[in-house]
């Protein structure tokens, strides 16, 4: 009887000694907790940064003549970026172009390429461009994607973007990022044939930027 009485009791403290753990066990698995603070060495909330131009360039290439490439830079460019993530996966990123200062190395085309037919740039000097979204893949590979205003037409556009690697110092981030538009998209519509019925100058303006953030 006396065992049977001990083993009742016995029963009892092991119930609800499980009862109590699984109480305990549900409150805390139910909490919120906090995320764990940024790795060392990573960007503090909000860091801002400006182009270097000292190691960026914005480049363009586009068929020429059905067979041959023909190739430009933009000389005068500014841009900036601000991120709060060690990978960059949050930034936002502006840029904007001096259409003006488009160089072919080639004065009569330059020229043409800034007149009424093309880039207009008395009346449309500047290209601009606002990302709203920035975009991890994998490795070093990013998607970037915004809107690019030529001629006061805004488009969406997408760039293919790939992460250089930091300067020595640690202070400035290199990206290259390329993609490839459609210019009668933007109002840059003039054509002209070949003999044998190929545009002269292709519809298709592929766009390679090297671009340098410094932290301000």
């Amino acid at each position: 009887m006396g065992r049977l009485i001990m083993g009742f009791y016995f029963n009892r403290v092991i119930i609800i000694a499980l009862f109590g753990f699984f109480l305990i066990f549900s409150a805390f698995s139910s909490r919120n907790y906090p995320a764990p603070p940024a790795t060392s060495g990573s960007k503090a909330p909000g860091m801002k940064f400006s182009i270097d131009k000292s190691k960026s360039s914005v480049a363009f290439s586009v068929t020429h003549m059905v067979v041959s490439e023909a190739e430009g830079v933009f000389k005068v460019f500014n841009g900036s970026m601000e991120s709060s993530q060690v990978d960059y996966s949050d930034a936002a990123i502006e840029f904007s172009v001096d259409v003006k200062s488009l160089n072919t190395d080639n004065q009569n085309r330059d020229k043409h390429l800034k007149g009424p037919e093309f880039f207009d740039v008395a009346k449309f000097p500047l290209m601009k461009f606002a990302s709203t979204s920035f975009v991890h893949q994998n490795g070093s590979n990013y998607k970037l994607s915004g809107n690019l205003t030529i001629k006061a037409i805004t488009k969406p556009v997408s760039f293919a973007v790939t992460y250089a690697g930091l300067s020595s110092d640690q202070k400035t981030a290199v990206f290259n990022a390329k993609t490839t538009i459609d210019r009668f998209d933007y109002g840059l519509q003039w054509s002209k044939l070949t003999e044998a019925g190929g545009m002269i100058v292709s519809r298709e303006i592929r766009v390679n930027v090297t671009a340098a953030f410094k932290v301000k």
